[in-house]
């Protein structure tokens, strides 16, 4: 991680976001929304001498967040090495589409009678539109996050929710080894306005089928780009 203070400053600042349950179950949190966030690349060692500084946590504390985070398929441990943020593999993507497309799918056709409460998709829309004008790539990958974490919210469930976070923390480690993230994200910042006009319409079944076809061609393009990548550190094998 070394001393990048911007790294460090968006570190203290998911700190800050997270509610205290168990002081474990908080500095997971703080790293699931690093990871999240594209703070913390695929491969990258998570040193514990600079995290525990940056949050005032323990090393046992530490430890037992990397083993929560170990177990939701974050990060991997590497005997005589440390913790390292985990590299996908192609089948990796492909199961988090299987499991993306059974709960965003499900959320928008188990929708009750309109109108429907989209304030949470309204935002993640316009904060893409911005992001990708001002051509900040991480952050449009940031937002269209957003937008699907509220999707899942429509639902009104927590258990579905909390799947779902840990779901799209995982495929933020493939965001990270696109080549081109703009080439990437660009296009779905108007298929998110699509989805978004259709369910204002209290259309939701036709939202559903632009969220499958949706679904259908992003896992496509990421395991076309994703295929030929390199392998890292803390890559399973």
């Amino acid at each position: 991680m070394g001393d990048n203070e911007d790294m460090l400053d968006r570190l203290r600042e998911a700190s800050s976001r997270q509610e205290r349950t168990s002081v474990a179950e908080w500095a997971a949190g703080v790293l699931r929304d690093g990871i999240t966030e594209g703070l913390f690349p695929p491969g990258e060692r998570l040193p514990e001498d600079a995290l525990g500084g940056v949050m005032k946590v323990s090393r046992n504390t530490l430890r037992e967040a990397f083993r929560l985070l170990t177990h939701e398929r974050l990060v991997v441990h590497e005997l005589n090495r440390g913790v390292f943020v985990r590299v996908l593999e192609t089948e990796d993507l492909r199961d988090i589409y299987r499991v993306r497309r059974l709960i965003e799918g499900a959320a928008l056709r188990s929708l009750g009678q309109p109108p429907y409460p989209l304030e949470a998709l309204e935002q993640a829309v316009a904060e893409g539109r911005k992001a990708a004008q001002e051509g900040r790539w991480r952050d449009v990958g940031t937002a269209n996050i957003g937008f699907h974490k509220a999707i899942v919210a429509l639902a009104g469930s927590p258990r579905t929710d909390e799947l779902m976070r840990s779901i799209l923390a995982e495929l933020r480690l493939v965001f990270h080894v696109m080549a081109d993230p703009r080439a990437f994200h660009e296009p779905y910042v108007d298929r998110n306005q699509e989805i978004l006009r259709t369910l204002q319409a209290d259309d939701a079944p036709g939202a559903a089928r632009l969220l499958a076809a949706y679904l259908d061609d992003s896992e496509r393009q990421l395991v076309q780009r994703y295929a030929g990548r390199t392998g890292a550190p803390g890559s399973p094998g």
